[in-house]
């Protein structure tokens, strides 16, 4: 994807959350994905790339299909800024299109791990609030309710298009939605959380309007019995 540029510029679809254990399993999941054009991307995490290698992974998945990687470290953007490049080279040097940051060691660091993806021709992708209980100081958490809009505010003036936001809790997706997303030109909002965690896709898609909205589902299709057939059935909720 090239710089400043969101890395699905359709208006909704499906991103699969790979969190398995290794690589049979990675295979296993993407195969069930080819021939649905609404599965746009596969996100993976720490498990396959600490235990792989990212370019491993990463190669694996483009062996069998042509789509946007994302690399979810769980969590980037909590070191300090100067960190940003580094970690942008790794991802980039493996052949990654996309990388989740949750900024929540602040604003330098924020402005790090955004320009240093952009700088590599990598899509940023800014994490807003997850998707689990206790998260925001509201909810019982350590997360102050206004940290996750200051982090969108300065997201959306550096160029960010693409966020995360929780697909469990659709009233905090209406509110960026319809407030500090408003503000980005053609934004995107990824939302995990659906399926397994509780979340509806079609009240997280609703509350996502008017921007490109897009499901992020793991074990949802890859714990089920017949992964092609939780994937249509999830492509029917979509549709």
């Amino acid at each position: 994807m090239s710089n400043n540029g969101s890395l699905f510029p359709v208006e909704k679809g499906i991103i699969l959350a790979a969190d398995v254990s290794d690589l049979d399993q990675l295979q296993r999941l993407v195969q069930a994905s080819v021939g649905f054009s609404e599965v746009v991307g596969v996100k993976v995490g720490f498990v396959l790339g600490l235990k792989y290698g990212l370019s491993l992974v990463v190669s694996t998945i483009d062996r069998i299909c042509s789509i946007p990687v994302i690399y979810d470290h769980q969590k980037a953007g909590t070191d300090i800024p100067q960190m940003g490049k580094p970690f942008a080279k790794v991802c980039r040097d493996a052949g990654v299109n996309g990388v989740i940051f949750f900024p929540q060691a602040g604003p330098k660091v924020l402005e790090g791990f955004v320009t240093a993806a952009f700088d590599a021709l990598l899509t940023p992708i800014v994490g807003l609030v997850m998707t689990h209980d206790a998260y925001l100081s509201s909810e019982g958490g350590y997360i102050v309710d206004e940290a996750p809009e200051m982090m969108a505010e300065l997201a959306v003036r550096l160029g960010v298009k693409d966020f995360v936001l929780p697909g469990t809790k659709p009233n905090i997706v209406r509110r960026f939605a319809t407030g500090q997303l408003g503000q980005a030109e053609t934004a995107s909002i990824m939302m995990p959380g659906i399926g397994s965690q509780g979340g509806s896709l079609s009240a997280a898609f609703q509350a996502a309007k008017p921007h490109r909205r897009f499901a992020i589902i793991g074990s949802g299709v890859y714990a089920a019995k017949d992964p092609r057939r939780a994937i249509a059935g999830f492509i029917k909720e979509v549709c």
